[in-house]
């Protein structure tokens, strides 16, 4: 019996911390427990509180840790939100080529009818290519779409083959009710003899192809909502910041409605939609083309990187804080 008691003991002890663990995380915890969705023909992680009625609401286009993380800072701030991934889950597509934009258009449908939401105060937020089809996606359901928030944008639509692990064969990135959105065509990046490689020359030749720019721009000015274009000056990645530039030229030039941010930091490169909070300091990335491993360069600084990407999240908040 003495035996007995003396497991009944620690038992005991474990329970109670464990108890005690759900008790606190349950009085501590700010945000939002996170929602697995899989409905209505697409696949997300929502975040809003219980108790939220009628607030505005973001989705992070590409979801992952990135658009979780700032799901979750969007739940603590008394929004809701949704990080929405659309390629490498299981039932998505693995390549990001001839993406259906009804996918997001359903997305958006569902995350209008939550209570949490106000469905005229549904924002698109995303960086590089996602920023490119947050825009997209804006422009395509003006109806239902209140905004944008684009980091490190693009004022055109790209084909498939601007990534060197795509198909061969040119295609649109996106595509509407089977129907390809115009795209600049573009060869697939090249090696060379070094260990390094520049892109930011590579999306300069794209926009030099006039004839294709004309039909690939973004209809930006048919968006319903106030735009925030978030770019470094320094971005090697590709060219956000003379982009933006482009996207607010054609706002102005179409007499847009909206208010128009366009926000571009010295000495900062094209990674400035992350954690602000990180100051890490990761410099470059390793592209594989033809089997070979390739450096290259996001751009920016140490500092500069992390003084816009703080300086980026006031401007975001504030933002969302005026709708």
């Amino acid at each position: 019996m003495t035996k007995g008691r003396n497991y009944i003991l620690p038992i005991g002890i474990v329970a109670l911390l464990i108890l005690g663990y759900f008790i606190a995380d349950s009085l501590l915890f700010d945000g939002a427990k996170p929602k697995f969705i899989n409905q209505d023909g697409f696949q997300a992680t929502y975040f809003a509180k219980d108790d939220l009625e009628n607030k505005p609401a973001i989705i992070i286009i590409g979801g992952g840790q990135s658009g979780d993380y700032w799901a979750q800072e969007f739940a603590q701030r008394e929004m809701a939100a949704l990080s929405l991934p659309y390629i490498g889950g299981e039932g998505l597509p693995s390549l990001p080529e001839e993406i259906e934009l009804t996918y997001f258009e359903n997305a958006i449908n569902w995350l209008g009818r939550q209570p949490q939401v106000d469905a005229n105060k549904i924002i698109l937020m995303g960086a590089s290519r996602n920023a490119e089809l947050a825009l997209i996606i804006a422009s395509t359901f003006p109806g239902i779409v209140g905004g944008v928030v684009a980091y490190a944008p693009s004022s055109v639509s790209w084909s498939n083959t601007v990534l060197p692990y795509n198909s061969d064969e040119v295609k649109a990135s996106w595509t509407y009710k089977g129907r390809d959105i115009p795209y600049i065509p573009m060869e697939k990046i090249s090696g060379n003899d070094t260990d390094k490689i520049e892109t930011l020359a590579y999306w300069e030749g794209g926009l030099a192809k006039a004839d294709s720019l004309r039909q690939a721009i973004i209809r930006v000015e048919q968006i319903t909502g106030s735009i925030l274009l978030l770019s470094g000056m320094d971005d090697k990645i590709w060219p956000s910041a003379r982009m933006a530039d482009m996207i607010e030229r054609r706002l102005k030039e179409n007499g847009f409605g909206y208010s128009i941010q366009n926000i571009k930091y010295e000495n900062a490169g094209h990674m400035i939609s992350g954690n602000p909070d990180d100051n890490s300091g990761y410099r470059t990335g390793m592209m594989n083309i033809n089997g070979k491993e390739y450096q290259y360069e996001f751009g920016g600084t140490n500092e500069g990187d992390f003084q816009a990407k703080q300086d980026a999240r006031i401007r975001l908040m504030e933002f969302l804080e005026k709708l």
